[in-house]
């Protein structure tokens, strides 16, 4: 739910600023009528004056601005006084931060003024606007209507009258039924009630009725402000996510003060909770609503453990469609991306451990000989989801470490071809068995007895070769584009544009990563623009995928499909070519108006 910190007199602990203060340069006498004659009967007159000094620098003798604001219950008889006649003075009460007022109450030792304002500040002390005009006539001093004929007009006469002669109060009431508000945290709530500073102008100074009935020697002696207690009732301004604050660029503590800081909730962050914190900006900051009493929490960004912070972002919000705009800043352990959710180049993704791990990502540890820099993507030393290293011609193993089967002399170019049918020695290039070439090539799986089944794993247990680089020996029956009726008859599954990622030989089936490009059609399996798997079913002959297919390089395939298993399949009777823009063109043209 929405919060709201308690409600506290803000003038506690604060020290008003004012124009003048009596006996602020040296001793003055100044006189005054006893309160018991003032708050009884007036008419029969205020009694004789006392007469005693006011001096700023003896405590005894002292009336100054702090004693408006000290505490009334164990002070009563406090009081701040001006100079001897003065008809305009200033009452200032600034504020370390923004705060919410509800009401003001000033009690006055002298008759209250015949003209007064209070203003607000929102910034400080730079501009000032009136919250309510005080005046015995609101026309003739303001130019406004009286709010006791005209309801909700900005003066009243309700508080200027100067009987009481002491003790009489003006009172301002920030809401009231003119000024209803449904939702205080709504911005017309914030620019009624937020305030960094508070002003009282005291405008014209009035006399007692009584204070004509008897002769005084010497009236510029009572013709002064004098101020009981001034209170100032509001909170901190929390926007909805705190119930309590605490100290707020001061020291010391003092009981029963309103501190300005907000400790905040709803994983908010900010003086005021006026913004979402560091990690929590995966939606846009709201005020806690006060009308619903919904609390608009910030929500936390998907960076998976791998960031302290985040940003948001419009782009990404509305991208999204409005469910998500969190973008995570400086992402550790590798990661990068919006929510630190892929690795790094020369770093790939440890499938045993969870996103969130700080070990997820791996360094790539390709052989600097055997490896090549020239991908599909120049950044990536290695495949980032597999590790699989990009090999040079005729080089194998998922670091590129050591020549592929069939091929020996492993250096700065890679391995030249064995002149035998089947392998040779790595480094001399000698035939092992001295069968010729055209002679008959075994199976891959058909293992020579003498090699040691721990040399062909890896450390996902896969058996055979990394990615099947360059396969220069492979020698496919490939079929050819014919006529539009033998295209249709062949009736593939589906026609795709696509470009070749990476080949693994899995020992019991090989498996090529592709990028979709393009769909020219698709069957009961959905085929998305993004990378996924195909499956060559002629693929054992010297490591080679018939049809021939090479990393790096975009092709138009069409072939049939698995459905039960979800599996795009790739045969000899599949249709493999380079892709050319003219035969993409061609062979939408046959799907769309030949194979009826």
């Amino acid at each position: 739910r929405s919060c709201n910190p308690p409600v506290g007199n803000l003038a506690t602990g604060r020290t008003p600023v004012t124009l003048t203060t009596c006996g602020q340069n040296s001793t003055e006498l100044y006189c005054f009528y006893p309160e018991q004659n003032l708050l009884h009967q007036v008419s029969h007159g205020c009694g004789q004056p006392r007469c005693t000094k006011c001096n700023a620098n003896q405590p005894d003798n002292s009336h100054l601005p702090a004693d408006m604001t000290d505490d009334f219950f164990a002070n009563p008889v406090s009081w701040w006084q001006s100079a001897q006649g003065v008809h305009r003075e200033e009452i200032r009460l600034d504020f370390e931060t923004e705060f919410y007022l509800t009401h003001v109450i000033a009690v006055f030792k002298s008759p209250r003024p015949a003209a007064m304002v209070l203003e607000r500040s929102q910034d400080y002390g730079q501009t000032w606007r009136p919250y309510k005009y005080f005046s015995v006539n609101c026309t003739a001093t303001f130019g406004l209507q009286d709010d006791l004929t005209e309801e909700g007009s900005m003066c009243t006469s309700r508080y200027s009258d100067a009987v009481p002669c002491t003790r009489g109060e003006v009172i301002y009431r920030a809401l009231s039924p003119t000024n209803k508000i449904e939702d205080p945290y709504s911005p017309e709530a914030q620019d009624l009630l937020k305030l960094t500073n508070l002003r009282l102008l005291l405008l014209k100074r009035q006399e007692c009725p009584c204070h004509g009935s008897g002769l005084v020697e010497k009236p510029q002696r009572l013709a002064h402000y004098a101020i009981y207690d001034l209170i100032i009732r509001g909170s901190c301004f929390c926007n909805g996510h705190a119930e309590e604050c605490e100290l707020a660029n001061r020291t010391g503590v003092m009981e029963n003060v309103v501190h300005g800081k907000c400790v905040c909730r709803h994983n908010t962050a900010g003086d005021h909770c006026e913004k979402c914190a560091p990690l929590y900006n995966d939606q846009p900051w709201k005020p806690g609503d006060g009308k619903t009493g919904a609390p608009n929490e910030c929500r936390k960004c998907r960076c998976h453990n791998h960031a302290e912070s985040c940003h948001f972002d419009l782009s990404v919000w509305l991208a999204s469609g409005k469910r998500s705009g969190g973008v995570c800043d400086n992402c550790k352990h590798n990661t990068e991306g919006h929510r630190c959710q892929r690795c790094k180049p020369g770093y790939y993704r440890d499938r045993g451990k969870p996103m969130s791990s700080t070990e997820v990502c791996k360094p790539c540890t390709c052989q600097p000989m055997g490896s090549v820099n020239a991908t599909f993507s120049r950044s990536w030393r290695c495949h980032p989801k597999t590790g699989f290293c990009y090999c040079k011609p005729g080089v194998a193993g998922p670091n590129c470490d050591r020549c592929l089967m069939g091929y020996w002399g492993f250096g700065e170019n890679g391995c030249r071809p064995c002149d035998c049918a089947r392998d040779c020695d790595q480094h001399t290039g000698n035939c092992f068995n001295g069968i010729p070439i055209g002679g008959r090539i075994p199976d891959l799986v058909q293992t020579p007895s003498n090699e040691s089944e721990e040399e062909w794993k890896w450390n996902d247990h896969e058996q055979g070769f990394s990615a099947l680089r360059h396969p220069e020996k492979c020698v496919c029956k490939e079929k050819v584009l014919g006529s539009v009726t033998d295209f249709c008859q062949m009736k593939y599954a589906y026609v795709i544009k696509a470009r070749i990622l990476s080949a693994h030989d899995k020992g019991t089936h090989a498996e090529v990563v592709v990028k979709v490009k393009k769909v020219l059609k698709s069957g009961k399996v959905k085929i998305a623009r993004s990378n996924r798997s195909i499956y060559p079913e002629s693929w054992t002959n010297r490591g080679c995928t018939c049809p021939i297919l090479n990393p790096g390089t975009d092709y138009l395939i069409a072939g049939q499909e698995d459905s039960r298993t979800s599996k795009l399949l790739v045969n000899m009777n599949s249709l493999v070519k380079p892709w050319k823009a003219y035969l993409g063109k061609q062979v939408s043209d046959i799907l769309r108006t030949g194979c009826k």
